[in-house]
C-alpha cells in the first residue's frame, strides 16, 4: 500500500512540475506564442501594385482581411489571399490545441520586396529596341494572435 501511495505521489509531483514548466515557458515566450510566418517568392506582378493591396490588409483581423481580398478587383489580391490562407494553415499546424476563432489572429506584418527583374527588348522605330523590365516581387506575411494564450 505504501509503495502505491509513493508512486502516486511521485506521479502527481511530476505532473505538477510539468505544468509549472509549461506555465514558465508560456510566460517566457509570451510575445512569441502564436506567431507564424509565410512567404511567397517571385510573384510575377509589380511590387508597386502588390503594395497597394498589402496596405489594405496590414494590421487587420484575418477574417476581415480575407473578405477585403476576396472582394477586391485587383489582380494581386488573389495571390495575397492564397498566401494568407497558407499562413493560417501554418498557424493551425503549429497551434493544434487552440481554436482558430478563439485565437483572434491578425496580420502583424506584411512586407513586399522586389524580386528579380526580367529584361526584354521591344522593337522600336529605326532599328532600335526599347528595354521592357518585367518585375516580380517577394511577399512575407507574419500572423500573430491578439490574445496570446
Amino acid at each position: 500500500m505504501e509503495t502505491q501511495e509513493k508512486t502516486k505521489q511521485k506521479r502527481s509531483v511530476r505532473i505538477r512540475e510539468q505544468k509549472n514548466a509549461l506555465k514558465a515557458h508560456k510566460e517566457q515566450n509570451a510575445g512569441k506564442l502564436g506567431e507564424v510566418k509565410s512567404s511567397l517568392n517571385n510573384i510575377p506582378t509589380s511590387p508597386r501594385k502588390m503594395r497597394l493591396v498589402a496596405d489594405m490588409v496590414r494590421g487587420v483581423q484575418v477574417d476581415k482581411a480575407l473578405n477585403i481580398l476576396k472582394f477586391s478587383t485587383k489582380a494581386a489580391s488573389k495571390t495575397l489571399e492564397k498566401l494568407l490562407l497558407s499562413a493560417i494553415a501554418n498557424w493551425q499546424q503549429a497551434n493544434e490545441d487552440v481554436k482558430l476563432e478563439e485565437a483572434n489572429l491578425y496580420i502583424k506584418q506584411i512586407s513586399v520586396n522586389e524580386g528579380r527583374m526580367l529584361k526584354r527588348l521591344r522593337p522600336a522605330p529605326q532599328g532600335r529596341g526599347y528595354r521592357v523590365r518585367k518585375r516580380s516581387n517577394h511577399v512575407t506575411i507574419l500572423l500573430d494572435s491578439a490574445s496570446a494564450s
